[in-house]
């Protein structure tokens, strides 16, 4: 008998989290969702025990206040006995007007989007480097890729979390680990997050879109991966712009 998959979903309740866990749900995978939400996870873990998964445990936490990830992150995979894949979704846009003459919002923010995190990843590495198996796969953004006024703080702590995951994917190809890592790089996407931002257009692109990106990712492909793939080439354009001309411009 094959063991399925067994998948730890750090912010299960993200959008694009709840997309991936569903394309994981149909190939039976066993899922293990955690999150601060009592009621929001097992809401989704009851959809996706509709959807085909073969069971779902829930871990809540609050996984912008790690007290020790690696052994929080064991407990875990204790629970599945064995995991497969692990997943870090989660993060917070804010209020970058309000963060900007705000220090204590700022750090905040920075706290929840790039210190916790890079805790959750380096203890998911250590883990599946130690099991020589197994994909993290970790949800950045495309506003780390360049400073921009209209949000610079998020994208700071997401250019951080995307320099990590990467020397984390480095160091586990080098090592011969058997374990590899991800880093997802979505460009506009419909969620409650950007639920204030005006929408429509090619450059929108639906959570289960993404989440299809994203369960691809987790089997092939990296380091880096630009979702949808056409934000690598709308980055590079981006990141290229000669200052005096980028200052002029409101992005």
């Amino acid at each position: 008998m094959t063991t399925p998959c067994r998948v730890i979903i750090l912010g299960a309740t993200s959008a694009i989290a709840q997309a991936t866990a569903r394309f994981y749900a149909g190939e039976g995978a066993h899922l293990l969702l955690a999150g601060r939400n009592t009621q929001h996870l097992h809401t989704v873990a009851a959809d996706l025990t509709g959807r085909g998964a073969s069971a779902v445990e829930v871990e809540v936490l609050d996984l912008g206040a790690p007290t020790d990830a690696s052994a929080q992150l064991a407990v875990m995979a204790a629970r599945l006995g064995g995991v497969d894949d692990i997943l870090l979704a989660y993060g917070v846009l804010g209020d970058q007007t309000q963060a900007e003459r705000d220090v204590a919002l700022a750090r905040d923010l920075l706290a929840v989007n790039f210190t916790s995190a890079a805790q959750w990843c380096l203890a998911a590495a250590n883990l599946l480097e130690d099991q020589r198996r197994g994909s993290l796969v970790v949800i950045g953004s495309v506003a780390g890729d360049r400073g921009r006024q209209s949000n610079f703080i998020y994208g700071a702590a997401k250019a951080g979390l995307g320099t990590l995951v990467q020397g984390i994917a480095h160091r586990l190809a080098l090592r011969n680990s058997g374990a590899r890592a991800v880093l997802i790089k979505p460009g506009f996407v419909d969620t409650p997050m950007t639920g204030h931002l005006p929408k429509g257009g090619p450059l929108w692109a639906s959570a289960d879109a993404v989440g299809a990106i994203v369960r691809k990712a987790a089997d092939a492909g990296g380091p880096v991966i630009y979702a949808p793939f056409f934000w690598r080439f709308i980055l590079l354009i981006i990141r290229v712009i000669p200052a005096p001309i980028f200052h002029k411009r409101p992005l």
